[in-house]
């Protein structure tokens, strides 16, 4: 066999793997966590669609909430901000902090709930 065949079969390898493992994560969500600049963990990774019909979520104001003086506010969402519009990496102006956020919001639901992962292992993976 050619070097050039094998070359080109390769190429056809690797970019058959490559498409087939974007198209297996088509709905593939990870959690941007480049703000904590060195982070100890890769970022959450999860199927947003799959873990709210799973979890009967309706509707985005259940995750994505908006609070006004302290107040949750009962009908507003935010998911077109990102968590890090209103938390910052340090605790400010009484917010919790942006990790104490994520994981008192994802967390705190799934331990509520008794259902989903509380391990680091289980949301920070690759």
């Amino acid at each position: 066999m050619s070097k050039t065949v094998l070359v080109i079969k390769w190429a056809v390898f690797i970019l058959i793997f490559i498409t087939s493992s974007a198209l297996c994560q088509y709905d593939m969500v990870e959690i941007d966590n480049s703000v904590f600049g060195d982070p100890a963990r890769p970022p959450s990774v999860f199927e947003h669609d799959a873990h709210n019909e799973n979890a009967g979520l309706d509707e985005c104001n259940i995750c994505h909430h908006v609070y006004e003086d302290g107040k949750k506010l009962e009908y507003e969402s935010s998911e077109d901000m990102y968590c890090s519009d209103c938390h910052s990496v340090k605790s400010e102006n009484g917010s919790p902090s942006l990790r104490k956020a994520f994981h008192m919001n994802c967390k705190g639901c799934h331990l509520e709930q008794k259902a989903g992962p509380v391990l680091c292992g289980e949301c920070h993976r690759k």
